[in-house]
This record gives structure tokens, C-alpha cells and sequence, in this order.
């Protein structure tokens, strides 16, 4: 975290990463098919609500603010696509799954690039761009916004406001109704 009172952009968007790569070294390490399906719903969970965070206010802000940003956002926007697409095979597996490690091993191998590029390049860019309260402002939104988004893949919405963002409102309900039936590492990761 930096050292400022208020988280920045950069500061919540490095606290997922490491929060996706959290759930998916539990997975890895889980001992039974119950825990690691806990966790398989955790990870699902955690890059649904970033991922279209990001579509919806990272990437506009990008747009907006870096140079030669919206070519940036659209590429980010592909890999988004290639990652929701195995996200969604993923979470429709069962932990025993034969290919369960490897399909979610092929999505942390997208996300891997995705995350060094955006923390080592973008993310600072984009820091430098707005400067620390619009910082701050982007970052209180980003988290407000991941309150209210599908938790679970959905390849085929639009990852571009102003549809992403409808889409999103109509299609969290649902995501939010199937969370309460699955299993996840702990009753307050769902509250």
C-alpha cells in the first residue's frame, strides 16, 4: 500500500493480483476436492468482479488519460475476452475435473503477463497521469463498483461501457443468487 491515508489505483489493483494469485496457489495446494472447489469459487469470484472492474473504470480512465491509452485498453480488453472465456469453462468443472489444474493453469498463465504489464507499465502511467486525488477517487470507485458486478464469467457482454456496465447491473443479481449455493474458504468471503 502506499503510504498516503487512502489507497491509490495502483494500490487496489495490486491487492487483487495478489489476491488471484492467492486463491489459485490454494487450489494448487488443497488436499481434498472440497477445499480446492472452495477456493476454484474464490478464484472465479475474484477475477469476475476485477475483470470487469477494470473494463469498467480502469480502462476508460486509460482512454482518457495515458497516451496512446485506447490502444492500450483494447488490448487489455482481448486478454480480458481470452481469460473470461476459460473462466468460463473453468467454473462450470468439478474439482476432479481431468482438466480442472490445467485449464486453471492456462488461465493464470494469461493472467500472468496481464498483471506484470499493467503493474509494471500501466498502472504507473496511469499514476502519473491523474496524480493523487484523482488517484484516490479512481481506486474508492473501483472497489464501490466490484460491490455491484457479475461474479462469475460471462464471455459473451460487451467489455466496453456504457453496455459493459448494463450489462453487469442486470447479470450481478444472478451471479449473487448462485454465490449463495456455492461453497467458498469462508462465510465472510461472500459477505
Amino acid at each position: 500500500m502506499s503510504t498516503q491515508r487512502h489507497p491509490h489505483i495502483i494500490d487496489v489493483v495490486k491487492q487483487d493480483h495478489r489476491d488471484i494469485e492467492k486463491c489459485y496457489d490454494s487450489i494448487l495446494k488443497a488436499d481434498n476436492n472440497d477445499t480446492r472447489t472452495r477456493w476454484a469459487n474464490q478464484f472465479v469470484w475474484e477475477v469476475a468482479r476485477h475483470s470487469v472492474g477494470e473494463e469498467i473504470l480502469l480502462y476508460p480512465a486509460f482512454e482518457k488519460h495515458i497516451q496512446g491509452g485506447k490502444a492500450v485498453a483494447n488490448e487489455d480488453r482481448t486478454e480480458h475476452q481470452t481469460v473470461k472465456d476459460d473462466l468460463y469453462k473453468f467454473q462450470n468443472m468439478k474439482s476432479s475435473d481431468k482438466d480442472f489444474i490445467p485449464t486453471l493453469t492456462t488461465i493464470m498463465n494469461e493472467l500472468k503477463e496481464h498483471i506484470r504489464n499493467e503493474e509494471e507499465v500501466q498502472l504507473p502511467q496511469i499514476e502519473r497521469a491523474l496524480g493523487d486525488d484523482e488517484s484516490i477517487k479512481l481506486a474508492k470507485s473501483f472497489s464501490r463498483t466490484k460491490h455491484f458486478v457479475p461474479t462469475h464469467s460471462h464471455p459473451s457482454a460487451p467489455n466496453k461501457p456504457p453496455f459493459e456496465t448494463a450489462i453487469a447491473l442486470l447479470t450481478a443479481p444472478m451471479d449473487k443468487l448462485k454465490d449463495i449455493f456455492k461453497k467458498f474458504p469462508s462465510e465472510s468471503t461472500t459477505a
